[in-house]
């Protein structure tokens, strides 16, 4: 990407086209989101828009991609492509819709993330998930009040430290898989970590959760409720079932 062009870009994609970026890197994991972006400006300029996406072909694609994408099975670019211009994707996208919220609507509540491919499900790897879903969650009622997508900034260095930033106002995250690493700066963050390597169903995960909130909490739990507690558990819970 050239100097010109990086002073034109936009301070942000649209949820539409942050969303398709996202998912369309993870069909292409050797070619990271910031690469994939520079790839996209110099295919189509910028700003980047759903019109341009929908008018990019697979030679031109490719010719912008250079040597990052002829390391990429072919089957996996046209996949990206195909995300890119929006197929199958916009029927999940408007699937999703956030519950209002406001501070202090519920009170003794605390705010968790999920990582998240597609819909409401919790099925992401920390590293690697397209986005972030965000509950406020209590005992008795549970919210989606935010939808956060990885689609990183292309000056970033530490993608897992910006992960972690981007989720900085919640206190726990679930994910379906995490390294120990990452797992580290998310701890530094203030954020516990929670590995739930079945998946599912966000919602049903997050009702487990709230049977736990209802009755005596753990001392991770505690703490980040600002209950007393005599001991912190390991800094990862498995939740496994």
């Amino acid at each position: 990407m050239t100097q010109s062009q990086i002073e034109t870009q936009p301070t942000a994609l649209s949820r539409e086209l942050a969303l398709r970026i996202g998912l369309a890197a993870n069909q292409m994991p050797e070619v990271s989101t910031g690469v994939l972006i520079g790839i996209l400006s110099d295919a189509v300029g910028l700003p980047l828009t759903e019109d341009k996406f929908a008018n990019l072909g697979m030679k031109t694609f490719r010719k912008a991609g250079g040597e990052e994408l002829i390391k990429v099975p072919s089957e996996k670019v046209k996949s990206a492509l195909r995300i890119l211009k929006g197929e199958g994707v916009e029927a999940e996208e408007n699937a999703l819709r956030l519950d209002a919220y406001q501070d202090g609507d519920m009170p003794g509540s605390i705010r968790v993330a999920c990582a998240s491919n597609r819909a409401e499900e919790l099925d992401g790897h920390f590293g690697s998930c397209n986005r972030f879903l965000v509950y406020q969650v209590s005992a008795t009622e549970l919210r989606l009040i935010d939808e956060r997508s990885t689609t990183q900034p292309e000056d970033v260095e530490d993608k897992n430290k910006w992960r972690a930033s981007l989720i900085g106002d919640c206190d726990v995250v679930y994910v379906a898989s995490i390294g120990g690493p990452a797992a580290a700066k998310v701890v530094r963050a203030n954020i516990h970590p929670i590995k739930h390597l079945t998946g599912g169903e966000a919602r049903d995960v997050l009702g487990k959760l709230q049977t736990v909130l209802a009755g005596t909490p753990p001392p991770w739990l505690a703490r980040i409720m600002g209950q007393e507690a005599a001991t912190l558990a390991g800094f990862m819970e498995e939740a496994d079932e």
